[in-house]
């Protein structure tokens, strides 16, 4: 008998959706071996597709995750099928490394667009506006890639990596929190986040 909520999600996606959302925890938490593995796992079951236009919407979700944790790394995996992309997934692309046009806003994730129509010392109501900690670092992210952050936009990626866990992207954030602590001239502010990043760090050890 059907299922009266409508049609069956595809085991594809179920699995890929799964496999992208435990690589991405894994790459925040700073665990690349797992994250890797994962992005290979959710890769497979979206090339049983055989659609291009599929993979660089997943090759996006990774990219998003490195504009999460400020890692300027070229997305590679992303750029191989860029050609295949719908217009919401070039937009997205655009938006993550800061080049977006006007007309993008629109085509970006609702979650994304409030903050993509701001400059980046108005953008932090529209964060806190953001329920999602994920879509809240991305979007931090994008700000960043775009034009300096004020703190109060910093802060919130900081305590939004923190609540979380995500060790790997809060030590990104700590840090760019330190630096911009030390050009404004707050040595209490820096020196504190010189302790949270001695307790982060000997937990790597």
């Amino acid at each position: 008998m059907a299922c009266a909520g409508g049609p069956k999600v595809p085991d594809w996606a179920i699995n890929e959706q799964g496999a992208a959302e435990r690589a991405t925890d894994a790459y925040l938490s700073g665990n690349s071996r797992v994250a890797d593995a994962e992005w290979r796992r959710a890769r497979e079951e979206v090339r049983r597709t055989a659609r291009p236009d599929l993979l660089a919407r997943l090759e996006l979700a990774r990219c998003a995750a490195q504009v999460a944790a400020l890692d300027a790394s070229p997305c590679s995996g992303y750029e191989a099928v860029a050609q295949d992309a719908a217009a919401p997934e070039q937009a997205y692309a655009r938006y993550l490394r800061g080049a977006q046009q006007p007309a993008d806003i629109a085509l970006l994730p609702k979650v994304q667009q409030a903050v993509a129509a701001q400059q980046a010392t108005g953008a932090a109501a529209a964060l806190a506006a953001m329920e999602d900690p994920l879509s809240r670092l991305v979007a931090a992210g994008a700000l960043a890639v775009r034009s300096p952050l004020p703190m109060a936009v910093v802060q919130q990626a900081v305590d939004t990596a923190s609540a979380q866990g995500w060790r790997r992207a809060l030590l990104a954030w700590l840090i760019n929190q330190q630096r911009l602590a030390q050009e404004q001239g707050d040595t209490a502010l820096a020196a504190q986040v010189q302790r949270r990043l001695d307790v982060l760090q000997a937990t790597q050890k």
